[in-house]
C-alpha cells in the first residue's frame, strides 16, 4: 500500500500520468490490488524490482529486463497487450506530458514509499555484453554467437525440420497446410528466381543451417558452398549432409563473406542470401554488396530476401539489439536496392512477403508455446521468455507493417549489358512448374 491506497491504483495513476493517455491493459501489483480495464490482457508487475528496473531505465530495454526476468510479467495474449500499447501511439494518443519540478518530487516521492528506489537491479545474464567497435570480424562473430549458436536443440523444435529460420512464403490456406510447407515453398520460390539447374554452383551466404544449401543441392542437383559465423550451424550442417549423402555437393564453412575471393573459390553461377544482410552493417554494406556482385558470374543471378525498416529507426531496437541480434541494422528496401546497384548489379525484380512474416512468426510462437517446458529444459526460463517477447513483438512489427521483408533478384551484366533473364516475369516462374517438382530426385 501507499498509504492507504491499492499499489495497483497508485502505479495506474503514474502510468496514465507518464503516458499522457488512459491504461490500455488491466494492470495487478504485487499486493494482489488491481486497477485498469477489465475483459483483456493483465500487466502483473511482481515485485518492487520491476519498478526499479523502470526507474534506473524509463524506456524499452527497462521494460524488457523487466520481463525477462519474470519481474513483470502479461497474463493472457502478450501479442494483444503489445498491439494495444502501440495503438495508443499510431493514433497519436500517447503524448507525455512535460512535468514540471513538483510533479517529478511526487513520483520520486511515490517511488519512496512504493519501496522501489534503490540500486540498479544487474541485467540478465542473456543481455549480450559485445566489446570491440561494431562489425569488425570478431564483433560481428560475437554477435552471431550470441544468438545462432544458443543451440541447436532448441531451434530443432521450434523451427520445421528443414531449420530454415527466414520468412516462408506461404501459397495455401488449407487447414493442413503448415510452416514446413511454407518453408519448402520459399526454398523452390528462390530456386526459381535463382534459374537453378543441375551443374550450376551456388554461393550461399549466411547458410544458417543450410535450409538452401540442402534444399537446392537435393532438389535442383546444383554444387554448392555455404559460409556461416557459427560453429553450431556447421556442425548441424555438417552432421546432416553426412546423414543424407551429400557431402560431394555441398561444402559448408566457417568463413566471414570478407574472405570470400573470387581467384581462389571461383566465380558462381547464383548467390543466396537469405536474412544476412541485416547483421552486415550499414558503413558495411557497400562492401558486402561488391562482394555479392564479385562472386558472380557474368550474368549470374542474386537472391537477396531481407528485412526493412524504416529510413529514422535502422536499428533492431533496444531489445532486439541486446537479446537477440546485436549490432543489427535495416534500412528502406529502397536504400539497399541503391547500395546493390552502386555495387555493378542490376536490380531486376522486388517482391515484398511482408504479411508472409506475420504468419511465419505466428507459426513459431504457437510452437514455443506448444513445447513450452522442454524448452525451458533446454535454455533456461529468461531465454525462453526472451523468444516469447520476441516473436510477439516482431509479429505485431511486421502485421503493422514498421517492419517489412523482400526479396530482391538481381544480375551482375555481361560486358554487352545482357542479364541473361526470361523475357517475362511468368516465365521466369515458369521454371518452377518445370524443375521443382520433377527434380525431387536428382541422380546423383
Amino acid at each position: 500500500m501507499a498509504g492507504s491506497t491499492p499499489v495497483a491504483t497508485t502505479l495506474a495513476r503514474v502510468v496514465e500520468r507518464v503516458l499522457g493517455a488512459p491504461l490500455p491493459i488491466r494492470l495487478r501489483a504485487w499486493d494482489g490490488s488491481e486497477a485498469g480495464p477489465r475483459g483483456g490482457p493483465v500487466g502483473v508487475v511482481r515485485s518492487r524490482r520491476a519498478l526499479r528496473r523502470l526507474l534506473w531505465d524509463p524506456n524499452e530495454l527497462g521494460l524488457a529486463r523487466a520481463y525477462v526476468t519474470g519481474d513483470l510479467d502479461v497474463e493472457g495474449d502478450l501479442y494483444e497487450a503489445l498491439s494495444l500499447f502501440w495503438a495508443l501511439q499510431r493514433e497519436s494518443r500517447i503524448s507525455p506530458p512535460r512535468l514540471s519540478l513538483r510533479e517529478k518530487a511526487g513520483l520520486f516521492g511515490t517511488g519512496v514509499r512504493l519501496g522501489v528506489v534503490g540500486p540498479r537491479p544487474p541485467a540478465p545474464a542473456e543481455e549480450a555484453r559485445l566489446s570491440g567497435t561494431e562489425h569488425t570480424r570478431a564483433r560481428d562473430r560475437a554477435a552471431i554467437a550470441h544468438h545462432y549458436d544458443l543451440s541447436n536443440e532448441f531451434y530443432r523444435r521450434v523451427l520445421d525440420p528443414q531449420m530454415a529460420y527466414s520468412c516462408a512464403y506461404w501459397t495455401s490456406r488449407e487447414p493442413g497446410y503448415t510452416v514446413e510447407d511454407a518453408q519448402r515453398d520459399k526454398l523452390d520460390l528462390v530456386c526459381t528466381k535463382l534459374g537453378l539447374r543441375p551443374g550450376m554452383r551456388l554461393l550461399d551466404v549466411g547458410c544458417g543451417w543450410g535450409s538452401l544449401s540442402v534444399h537446392a543441392a537435393k532438389h535442383y542437383g546444383v554444387e554448392v558452398l555455404g559460409i556461416t559465423l557459427s560453429t553450431e550451424q556447421r556442425q548441424f550442417i555438417l552432421d546432416r549432409l553426412e546423414r543424407e549423402g551429400l557431402t560431394d555437393r555441398v561444402e559448408v564453412r566457417l568463413q566471414d563473406y570478407r574472405e570470400l575471393d573470387e581467384v581462389d573459390d571461383g566465380l558462381f553461377d547464383a548467390i543466396g542470401t537469405l536474412e544476412m544482410g541485416e547483421h552486415v552493417g550499414a558503413g558495411n554494406y557497400p562492401v558486402y554488396a561488391a562482394t555479392l556482385f564479385r562472386m558472380l558470374k557474368p550474368a549470374g543471378r542474386l537472391l537477396l530476401q531481407q528485412m526493412s525498416r524504416g529510413a529514422t529507426a535502422q536499428g533492431g531496437g533496444a531489445f532486439i539489439e541486446s537479446y537477440v541480434a546485436p549490432d543489427m541494422n535495416m534500412r528502406p528496401v529502397g536504400q539497399t536496392v541503391d547500395l546493390l546497384e552502386g555495387a555493378g548489379l542490376e536490380v531486376r525484380d522486388v517482391e515484398s512477403i511482408r504479411e508472409h512474416y506475420v504468419w511465419t512468426v505466428r507459426a513459431w510462437a504457437r510452437t514455443l508455446e506448444e513445447k513450452w517446458d522442454e524448452l525451458v529444459a533446454i535454455v533456461g526460463e529468461q531465454q525462453a521468455r526472451v523468444w516469447r517477447l520476441y516473436l510477439a513483438g516482431g509479429g505485431l512489427a511486421f502485421a503493422e507493417n514498421r517492419m517489412g521483408v523482400d526479396q530482391v533478384l538481381a544480375v551482375r551484366p555481361t560486358p554487352t549489358g545482357s542479364a541473361g533473364l526470361p523475357r517475362t516475369r511468368a516465365e521466369l516462374l515458369a521454371h518452377r512448374a518445370e524443375v521443382a517438382r520433377p527434380q525431387e530426385e536428382v541422380s546423383r
